[in-house]
């Protein structure tokens, strides 16, 4: 069954203008709106999420909320993770790409968890994860777990 997800994004601004506006706003119902731009490196506003930001975010998102999952499902016990993933924006054969986004999440656990239980279930994620399975770019995943 496929599900749907509508989003409004909207801009205003003239192009004959050199400088022109890159700030847009996307909405979705029901959520709040997110200002949106091009990265500074393309004249956009370095305050605004860009598309290279909302794609390491998605992918972010979807492989925490995966492993979160997976963990609930086989009752190990998490309670913290924090990632500073980046993605990497760069030229291949003449065509702009994101060409790898870098996981590299602290996973803080409960002590005497099974370390290499955690790290499994953290690479199983990717198999599962929607916005990993959508994606063309490499995916590296250094987690670090740390017993609290």
């Amino acid at each position: 069954m496929a599900h749907h997800y509508p989003l409004t994004l909207a801009w205003t601004g003239n192009t004959l203008d050199a400088t022109y506006n890159r700030n847009g706003s996307l909405t979705n119902p029901g959520k709040h709106a997110l200002a949106v731009s091009s990265a500074p490196e393309y004249a956009g506003d370095p305050a605004c999420w860009n598309p290279e930001d909302l794609l390491g975010s998605a992918l972010a998102a979807c492989h925490m909320l995966t492993f979160l999952a997976l963990c609930a499902k086989v009752r190990l016990e998490i309670v913290g993770y924090e990632d500073h993933a980046e993605a990497v924006l760069d030229t291949v054969d003449k065509v702009t790409r994101i060409t790898q986004v870098r996981l590299r999440p602290a996973i803080r656990v409960a002590r005497g968890t099974s370390m290499a239980k955690v790290v499994e279930l953290f690479e199983k994620a990717h198999k599962y994860c929607i916005v990993a399975n959508s994606v063309t770019c490499e995916v590296l995943m250094d987690p670090r777990v740390v017993e609290v």
